[in-house]
């Protein structure tokens, strides 16, 4: 995967594609280059005027794009579940794509409308209940992937399982790194999962180094610290790669051919540059740690993955 580039994405056509948090920034990103590649994208946003101003932009930028947008709430189960329970008007029985992308970052203490802590319920438990609601379609999609978005942040925090909603203590950037092993860990009980079921659905965590996204000065804002959110403007005009560059490894997980299972690609820096396979914390592979966050997220989102769907023939 030396310097690989979007120019390395196979053709996409006939594809469909599920893209959370398509409405600006590294989901922006994804799903621009996904159109550009002929797949059929749906942007998945919380918004719906940015995420209908995100399609009209898709569309002025690749005029052959196929996609549309529907909504979609990650800190609202209710909305996950209509949002999956309304897709099978969308490419039929097949899904060959879902980037588990959306996400919040160090905000300040806020719970989901089920009563979660907002980082975990969001980045993890949204996408972890998604991911099963659509998985039938996975299944029976040859060639289909799951990519879900972690960071090198991850390496902040292993999970605390007494108290996965930080009710007993909150630091917000601790909350997020432990949100971002949940997702690696998600991951990796996955991959396991689909392997015992005999599935060839890939798995594979991204990571998008530096990138200059809405993400880091979110927190501030809502805080009013606008101070704090000029010094993030300034550090990220600096230092961070554009958008494009940041959904470099997602797209690369996505649809580099032979791509492993329970792979994490995105710039070895840390930073920024080319993906390729990176550095994961070892708790990130913790196989009883792995099984424990699972079971935990099926009792909290109770959904609950049945891997004996009929799959499809390879």
């Amino acid at each position: 995967m030396t310097r690989w580039n979007t120019s390395h994405i196979p053709d996409q056509t006939g594809r469909s594609a599920v893209v959370t948090g398509a409405n600006s920034g590294i989901g922006y990103a994804t799903a621009r280059e996904l159109a550009r590649h002929g797949a059929r994208v749906l942007l998945a946003c919380r918004n719906q005027a940015r995420g209908m101003a995100a399609l009209e932009r898709l569309r002025s930028e690749v005029p052959t794009a196929e996609a549309e947008f529907r909504p979609l709430d990650l800190s609202d189960l209710s909305s996950v579940r209509d949002f999956a329970a309304a897709l099978d008007d969308f490419d039929g029985d097949r899904l060959d794509l879902l980037i588990n992308n959306a996400g919040v970052m160090a905000l300040p203490y806020r719970t989901t409308a089920d009563g979660f802590e907002m980082q975990f319920g969001t980045n993890h438990l949204g996408h972890f209940a998604l991911t099963g609601l659509l998985l039938p379609k996975l299944l029976a999609t040859p060639g289909a992937r799951i990519v879900t978005v972690s960071s090198m942040l991850h390496a902040l925090a292993d999970l605390d399982y007494s108290d996965l909603n930080s009710e007993r203590s909150y630091r917000r950037w601790i909350a997020y790194g432990r949100s971002k092993s949940a997702n690696l860990l998600f991951t990796h009980e996955l991959t396991r999962r689909l392997a015992a079921a005999g599935s060839q659905v890939v798995a594979a965590s991204a990571h998008p180094g530096y990138a200059a996204t809405n993400l880091a000065t979110a927190g501030v804002r809502m805080e009013g610290r606008t101070s704090t959110e000029r010094m993030v403007d300034l550090v990220n005009r600096a230092l961070a790669q554009h958008p494009a560059g940041g959904a470099l490894g997602t797209l690369c997980a996505a649809t580099a051919p032979h791509m492993r299972p329970d792979s994490f690609v995105g710039p070895r820096s840390g930073l920024r540059g080319a993906p390729a396979q990176c550095f994961r914390a070892p708790w990130t592979k913790n196989a009883a740690n792995a099984e424990r966050l699972w079971a935990a997220s099926e009792e909290l989102t109770d959904v609950h993955y049945d891997f004996s769907r009929p799959t499809a023939a390879f």
